[in-house]
C-alpha cells in the first residue's frame, strides 16, 4: 500500500487540508474517502508504481527511508490556489 497525505499546503487549496490521506492499493487501486485533485495525481502518477514495487525512494531521489515527497504543480502564487506537497509512505 502507498499511503498518500497533503502534508503541506502554500497558499489556499480548494481540495485538500492538511493532513487529508487517500491511497494506492495493490499499485493500481485508488482509494478515498473524499475528492481527489487531477493536478496532483499529475504529480504522483511518474512514481507511484515503482514506489509500490519496493522501489526505495531515495533511489527515485524522492526521499529517504519509505518515505517519499512530491509537489503539487499548481504554481499557487500566479493562481491564487495552493501548492500541495505530498508525503507518499510506502506501508505493508
Amino acid at each position: 500500500m502507498l499511503k498518500i497525505e497533503a502534508y503541506n499546503i502554500k497558499g489556499s487549496c480548494p481540495i485538500y487540508k492538511k493532513g487529508d490521506i487517500f491511497s494506492i492499493l495493490d499499485g493500481y487501486k485508488l482509494k478515498t474517502e473524499g475528492l481527489i485533485c487531477m493536478h496532483s495525481l499529475a504529480s504522483i502518477m511518474p512514481y507511484y508504481v515503482a514506489l509500490s514495487k519496493g522501489v526505495s525512494p531515495k533511489e527515485l531521489g524522492l526521499g529517504t527511508g519509505n518515505v517519499a515527497f512530491v509537489h503539487c504543480p499548481d504554481p499557487c502564487e500566479y493562481t491564487d490556489g495552493g501548492t500541495v506537497t505530498f508525503r507518499l509512505t510506502i506501508a505493508e
